[in-house]
């Protein structure tokens, strides 16, 4: 075993932040060499000495098996898998300079949750328009917290590929006794949910902020489900896919659960926090914001329908009040519940 362990072709992790370092941590965990990548020097050398990441992940030690590095070539040079795990402003631009590093045999992944801000694609989409379709890709999406797989609490996720055998070594390699992967090769329906369950979440933060209770949060949860799935098969997903971990699962996480930077951030838009003063009191990156706005694009590109939607983008970048616009929902013609 120990020198089967040591023959095996790392993974590359591209992304120290709180998630891509819990991915790293649960790869190493499962006994997979692991490569930890971020692109600040002194951080990542803080790391290495402290094993741990003590500004996003703190309490969360590296198993031994996990390394951490600034030098994106270094991180990537002999491994088999290379995983993405930046917020969706960054994933256009970390692809473009991993392009070159790319041999004909490496396999991609992405943990990326949201639509490329400058064209509205999918990060499918745009990787597929960076790298061409000759590599096998994936996306891992669902109900997850950092903190929590970083503390190796029970936790499942779904690794979603054309390639059957790609998901499945990735879900091997995830799996531990305290994580279990499933397989989907629903890309479009896993990448949409993570993409919308972000506005909704901001949407359900505001509406609990503003004190409109228990039934209005259950009522957005269910109707958020319905335009998401709404728009998913509109680009192509399975109906099936939204009622599963990437669906359903991560939506009522988001929007129920303080974790979420997307809650918290509606929380504090309620309390009256600006739009930046909110960013910046989070302190990482809210894909909420940008996601209501490639939301809105995608969906009127689509002539798909999207209210919920609508309404957190009306109030982040119109500037809408929040009451304001709950009202005008609330008064929207009736309608059939079942479409």
């Amino acid at each position: 075993m120990a020198a089967h362990e040591k023959q095996a072709a790392p993974i590359a992790v591209l992304g120290a932040g709180s998630w891509g370092t819990a991915l790293a941590i649960q790869f190493a965990r499962s006994g997979k060499p692991t490569r930890l990548w971020g692109r600040d020097p002194a951080r990542m050398a803080a790391m290495r000495a402290e094993r741990h990441n003590a500004r996003y992940l703190p309490g969360s030690p590296f198993p031994q098996a996990l390394t951490a590095d600034s030098d994106l070539a270094a991180s990537v040079r002999g491994a088999l898998d290379v995983l993405i795990a930046v917020p969706s402003q960054g994933f256009r631009a970390l692809l473009e300079a991993l392009a070159p590093l790319l041999t004909p045999a490496m396999r991609l992944a992405w943990a990326t949750k949201g639509f490329d801000a400058s064209s509205g694609k999918l990060p499918h989409q745009v990787a597929l328009a960076i790298l061409g379709g000759e590599r096998p890709m994936a996306v891992l999406s669902g109900p997850t917290f950092a903190r929590e797989v970083g503390g190796g609490l029970p936790t499942a996720m779904t690794v979603a590929s054309a390639d059957a055998a790609f998901a499945a070594a990735l879900a091997h390699d995830l799996t531990s006794a305290n994580f279990r992967a499933y397989t989907s090769t629903d890309i479009v329906g896993v990448e949409v949910g993570g993409a919308v369950k972000n506005v909704l979440a901001v949407g359900a933060g505001l509406s609990d902020g503003l004190g409109f209770g228990a039934n209005t949060r259950v009522a957005l949860i269910t109707r958020g489900l319905v335009e998401m799935t709404r728009l998913g098969t509109a680009l192509g997903a399975r109906k099936d896919t939204f009622m599963g971990l990437a669906g359903l699962g991560d939506l009522v996480l988001t929007c129920t659960d303080d974790q979420s930077r997307n809650r918290r951030f509606g929380l504090l838009l309620a309390a009256g926090r600006s739009v930046e003063q909110a960013l910046s009191e989070i302190g990482q990156a809210v894909e909420g914001v940008l996601a209501a706005e490639a939301v809105r694009r995608v969906a009127s590109r689509a002539a798909v329908e999207m209210p919920l939607c609508a309404a957190v983008y009306q109030i982040l970048h119109e500037g809408l009040p929040a009451r304001e616009v709950v009202r005008t929902l609330m008064t929207r013609p009736i309608r059939p519940e079942v479409e």
